[in-house]
């Protein structure tokens, strides 16, 4: 009776599962704050993303980990670099058959740790930061992604991106537009993920949002959809519920939430101790996001999900 009458239930094809994938490695390193997470291996990623379609799972997000970070993020933008050379094989693998999204930030290609150039006075310069993501935005779809991810919080990085990409001849590459990113302390498991480190002990406060704020949510959505982006992103997820809500108040477009790594790693770490019921406590919280209202939810789950979670439902 309760399943008759259940208002919202999720699916395996609602999942983006994020994947990173690390250069110059034999083997996949186990992330430590994200158990049963690891930098993949080309081929291991390979071998992973051909296992989720198997299961389902309809879309994948592919994080590159260079082998040498500069100051500029070169290695984002080269035809070489680790993600381009991941998303080159996992086309020619998937084809069609997998949504293959690329993240487009390079705080994991810089040495400094920032989602951008840093400027002589140690900020991050916004408009040169801008020419770097549309140069990566091009690479990552030359390279075969089929949407594109920026993440960084810049201001007019849609329209820069879209217009790059048009330029290019890939009219068709649709935005994933990190619109409301806040400055969130659930973050940490990700940047050992991705081994990055803030220069300097420092943080994100100048361009991500504060995590106090909603209504400048909002505020950050228009200008993205006016910039022309296809999906609406809200990072972290749980923890702004109440953002999502309102941010599918406001837009037609599809709108995605990203299951952060520490909500991820908290669930982890206190079913590991006995404390909660993991499985139950992790089909809640994806059914809370949904409920809230993402169509689309980036996690670390989905291959948990995509494995049973869903005759916990």
């Amino acid at each position: 009776m309760r399943d008759l009458v259940a208002e919202t239930r999720v699916d395996v094809q609602d999942l983006v599962a994020p994947l990173f994938v690390r250069e110059a490695v034999a083997d996949p390193i186990p992330i430590t704050s994200l158990p049963g997470v690891v930098q993949h291996t080309v081929d291991s990623l390979r071998r992973e993303v051909n296992e989720l379609a198997e299961l389902g799972v309809r879309s994948v997000m592919v994080f590159g980990i260079p082998e040498h970070k500069d100051a500029t993020g070169s290695a984002s933008c080269a035809s070489n670099g680790i993600a381009q050379v991941a998303l080159e094989q996992l086309r020619a693998d998937v084809g069609d058959d997998m949504v293959l999204i690329a993240d487009l930030c390079v705080d994991e290609y810089t040495d400094h740790g920032h989602c951008g150039i840093i400027d002589e006075h140690g900020s991050v310069d916004n408009d040169a930061t801008l020419e770097l993501y549309a140069a990566a935005a091009v690479a990552q779809a030359n390279a075969g992604a089929h949407m594109v991810a920026p993440s960084g919080m810049m201001d007019g990085q849609v329209a820069a991106i879209r217009a790059a990409l048009d330029d290019a001849g890939h009219i068709n590459i649709p935005i994933m537009a990190y619109a409301s990113k806040y400055a969130s302390g659930l973050y940490s498991p990700f940047r050992e993920a991705v081994d990055v480190t803030i220069a300097g002990g420092g943080d994100r406060k100048g361009y991500q949002q504060d995590w106090r704020n909603g209504r400048e949510a909002l505020v950050e959505v228009a200008a993205d959809v006016a910039q022309g982006a296809d999906i609406i992103m809200v990072k972290p997820a749980v923890t702004y519920l109440d953002v999502i809500a309102e941010v599918r108040a406001a837009t037609d477009l599809p709108v995605a939430a990203y299951h952060v790594s520490g909500e991820y790693a908290m669930i982890m770490a206190a079913a590991a101790n006995g404390w909660i019921d993991g499985d139950v406590v992790a089909l809640e919280q994806l059914t809370a996001i949904k409920r809230a209202g993402a169509g689309v939810i980036l996690t670390y789950l989905t291959r948990w999900f995509a494995e049973g979670a869903r005759g916990l439902s």
